[in-house]
């Protein structure tokens, strides 16, 4: 599933933040989103993915350096 939304923007964090900071923004919108909280809702099974996405891209170092 490819965004055209910023990684950073759709996990709130600052570009500079570490990979503490990105596990806690993920944890906590992955909560926030998470299809399991919100039956039916498609719309957050939509952003959960997209909140997926980033973190799976901004936590790996080689991929966060070829997406930045």
């Amino acid at each position: 599933m490819s965004t055209k939304q910023c990684y950073y923007e759709t996990l709130e964090v600052e570009r500079t933040a570490d990979e503490s900071g990105l596990k806690t923004a993920f944890r906590k919108l992955a909560m926030k989103w998470h299809p399991d909280k919100n039956p039916g809702d498609a719309a957050s099974e939509v952003k959960f993915k997209e909140i997926a996405e980033a973190y799976e891209v901004l936590k790996d170092p080689n991929k966060r350096a070829a997406y930045d």
